[in-house]
């Protein structure tokens, strides 16, 4: 198992319409080969900025199975006009 993690900083002032775009976005995700979890973490003390947690069953259902499927393109049109900057994404394994 691979867990994903994304910081996300969102836009100022952005974060409610964020939310619901991902509400939205989530049935993308959960839809794809090898996806396990997610969850979405919303940060305390900066109301812009959250964490994303997505656990898959081999790092090449992420990056390759995802990230190239044509549903991609559906995710990035919800999702990715709300980043500033634009996320780093990390994939962590258990040890």
């Amino acid at each position: 198992m691979i867990t994903e993690i994304a910081l996300l900083n969102i836009k100022q002032n952005e974060s409610g319409s964020f939310e619901q775009a991902f509400s939205k976005a989530q049935t993308i995700i959960s839809s794809m080969k090898g996806y396990i979890e997610h969850e979405l973490l919303k940060c305390i003390e900066e109301t812009d900025k959250y964490i994303l947690i997505v656990r898959w069953v081999t790092l090449e259902d992420h990056t390759e199975g995802f990230r190239k499927h044509e549903k991609y393109t559906d995710w990035k049109a919800l999702l990715h006009h709300y980043y500033d900057p634009f996320p780093t994404v990390e994939h962590y394994k258990k040890i």
